[in-house]
C-alpha cells in the first residue's frame, strides 16, 4: 500500500493541488491562467490514478495496456510480488 501512497506522482499532485484550493477558499479572481492551472491539476490526478491501477493490475497478473509507462516492466513487477509471498 505504500508504494501507492507514497509515490511521486501521488506527491506532487497533493502538493499542486494545495495552492490552488486556497485559491479558491481566500476567493481570488478566477482566470485564464486560474482555470489552466486547474486542467493541468486534473489532469495529473487522472494520470497518477492511471498508473496506481495498472501497477496494482500488473502486480495481480492482469493484462495491462501497451501504452502504459510500466507495460515494459510488468513481468518484473509480478515476479517481484510472487518473491514477497
Amino acid at each position: 500500500m505504500r508504494k501507492y501512497l507514497f509515490g511521486t506522482g501521488l506527491i506532487n499532485a497533493f502538493v499542486m493541488g494545495k495552492p490552488l484550493f486556497e485559491s479558491l477558499r481566500e476567493r481570488d479572481p478566477f482566470t485564464w491562467r486560474s482555470a489552466l492551472a486547474w486542467a493541468s491539476w486534473i489532469i495529473t490526478v487522472v494520470l497518477v490514478a492511471g498508473a496506481v491501477v495498472d501497477i496494482h493490475r500488473a502486480g495481480r497478473g492482469k493484462g495491462i495496456p501497451g501504452d502504459s509507462p510500466i507495460a515494459d516492466r510488468q513481468q518484473e513487477i509480478l515476479e517481484k510480488r510472487l518473491r514477497r509471498q
